[in-house]
């Protein structure tokens, strides 16, 4: 049995155990990248922590320290009511704002997860304080950021389209971004009727469900709050304007709000989300070594080597999303794009429609769990049951992954656009 087949059954081991067991699986996918690595891959410390995501670590433990800190002062009480105000007590319309809100992030140029970052916990915590299913919420922080993610002054835009004229192959900045906005937008409207978005029309904010101290905190702005809020517009503008990780800057801001206010943000350290940390590093850091050992690479060109283009399109559409949902999707993108070029120069397979379907599959599933966005979702849900939160999530993303590769390669590929 070759290690590459090897590290794939571990990997789907360590699913079934976690899931069977109720076991962290970031836990066990730290065993698994120690084992493999060292008896499969012959890989030393180095090899295997490659693969860790620390910026990803620093982003999360930053993110969710700043915002546990806004809760505990009442600073998101106090934000979710203003947002009330401004969308006249229509319930139905705030998941909407957010998604619209995060697509406008994304597609001035704010790095995908840098976007959810900023608006996740926000948009989450009016989730919890109006009844709305945190799932159809974090769905709508999601695909909003995908679907503005490829405009082209967009991060994602601006990378994909230079690998497609460092390939010279034929390209359409335009229909890439639309492609991208009319199937997240497709996608988020499925969710929101099949989430309880409809019902929301009928649920004026004055009666919807708060939290026992939401009177006592909705009105006042004391200092402390103050200086909460400007920290989240520092937030925004480092990372928007000056381009500085949304992590290190959030972690910097919180330790300042706890110098000041030690009182209020005693307990933020402990609402963490430290258990979602272990789970996301833990299952990042095997994939690393099944990057650093080759499997990715190896499966794709075990697709690339099909010999029947349309067949192959659609494989590599399938391995994108399957990778992404665990990987960086600019990365994965990176790396077939390129496989592709071999059967795209046959011209049976049209290059705008097989890169579109290529980018929205590798990145329309970073509502799972595993990736950076949704992590980031699922630590930033308050007062929720989390591991019922994380099947939710993982179950959504593993409808998309099953289904939207399928479709855009139906739409895009099999007509042959390009």
């Amino acid at each position: 049995m070759s290690p590459e087949l090897i590290s794939i059954l571990v990997l789907a081991a360590v699913f079934v155990i976690a899931t069977t067991r109720s076991v962290n699986m970031g836990a066990l996918a730290f065993a698994a990248a120690f084992g493999v690595g060292e008896l499969v891959a012959d890989l030393d410390a180095d090899g295997i922590f490659a693969g860790f995501p620390g910026d990803l670590f620093v982003v999360l433990v930053g993110v969710t320290y700043l915002f546990a800190i806004a809760r505990a002062n009442g600073t998101t009480d106090w934000l979710v009511h203003a947002s009330i105000r401004l969308v006249r007590g229509r319930v139905a319309l705030i998941p909407w704002v957010m998604f619209f809100l995060t697509g406008a992030l994304t597609a001035i140029g704010a790095v995908s997860p840098a976007a959810v970052a900023i608006v996740a916990p926000i948009a989450l915590s009016f989730a919890a304080r109006y009844g709305i299913s945190p799932l159809l919420m974090g769905a709508m922080v999601v695909h909003g950021a995908q679907g503005g993610g490829f405009s082209p002054i967009s991060i994602y835009g601006t990378i994909v389209n230079g690998i497609v004229e460092r390939e010279n192959l034929p390209g359409n900045e335009t229909a890439l971004f639309l492609t991208s906005l009319i199937a997240n937008l497709v996608i988020a409207g499925v969710v929101f009727v099949l989430f309880g978005g409809l019902k929301l029309w009928r649920q004026p904010a004055d009666t919807a469900p708060e939290h026992p101290e939401a009177h006592a905190t909705e009105t006042a702005l004391t200092p402390a709050r103050v200086a909460t809020l400007t920290s989240l517009l520092a937030l925004v503008v480092a990372v928007l304007a000056f381009d500085l990780d949304a992590g290190l800057t959030a972690v910097t801001l919180a330790a300042l709000l706890s110098a000041v206010w030690p009182d209020d943000s005693r307990k933020a350290v402990t609402q963490i989300a430290w258990s979602t940390v272990l789970l996301i590093c833990g299952v990042l850091t095997y994939v690393g070594v099944l990057d650093e050992m080759g499997t990715i690479t190896w499966a794709g060109e075990g697709v690339g080597d099909i010999g029947v283009p349309l067949l192959a399109a659609l494989l590599l559409c399938y391995i994108g999303a399957i990778v992404s949902a665990f990987a960086s999707s600019v990365g994965i993108m990176g790396a077939l794009i390129p496989l592709a070029v071999p059967f795209l120069a046959q011209g049976e397979i049209g290059a705008v429609g097989m890169i579109a379907a290529l980018a929205v599959s590798a990145t329309v599933v970073d509502v799972s769990p595993f990736s950076t966005n949704g992590a980031l979702v699922l630590a930033a849900a308050p007062d929720v049951d989390r591991e019922r939160f994380f099947r939710q999530l993982m179950i959504y993303g593993g409808i998309v992954v099953a289904v939207v590769p399928a479709v855009v390669w139906l739409v895009l590929v099999v007509p042959g656009f390009g």
